[in-house]
């Protein structure tokens, strides 16, 4: 199973709705969870803000098992194209891990205990996005992985 694991709500309808309409692409080839973790408000005050990361970064881990295979979107991974990302899923599923996580952060981001437990860092762009953003991004990377995984034309 693919879990998509974010911390955040989605706000907007019609990003909600572009996100279901992938996760319902991905379905035939794969069971998905779209799994949304709570997220705490952040201030100027530093030492609260590592706060909120910890705290954030500990419900992620929670949710996470032993024999998965972690992918944390992080902006120090590595930059990887839509076929060497659907040739590290096909690899995650040949070694049969009970899930592929797909980890999305909080705004702050994530402590180090995530970055360590992380089988792979992507660094989906050099540019940032919102959050809820990523979610769909990811989505729509996972649904082209499977039809590339397919040689369907969908991805050229």
């Amino acid at each position: 199973m693919i879990r998509l694991i974010s911390v955040g709500k989605i706000k907007e309808s019609h990003l909600d709705a572009l996100i279901d309409d992938y996760r319902k692409r991905i379905e035939p080839y794969s069971k998905i969870e779209l799994v949304t973790l709570k997220d705490f408000a952040t201030s100027d005050d530093e030492a609260m803000n590592a706060q909120v990361i910890d705290t954030e970064s500990k419900s992620i881990l929670d949710k996470i098992q032993n024999d998965d295979y972690v992918i944390l979107l992080d902006l120090q991974g590595i930059l990887i194209d839509s076929i060497e990302l659907s040739e590290r899923l096909q690899k995650a599923f040949n070694r049969s891990f009970k899930n592929i996580d797909f980890i999305i952060g909080g705004s702050l981001g994530v402590n180090d205990a995530v970055r360590q437990r992380a089988d792979l860092r992507w660094k989906l762009s050099a540019n940032t996005f919102p959050h809820q953003i990523v979610r769909l991004l990811v989505l729509e990377q996972i649904y082209r992985s499977f039809r590339i995984l397919n040689n369907h034309p969908y991805h050229k």
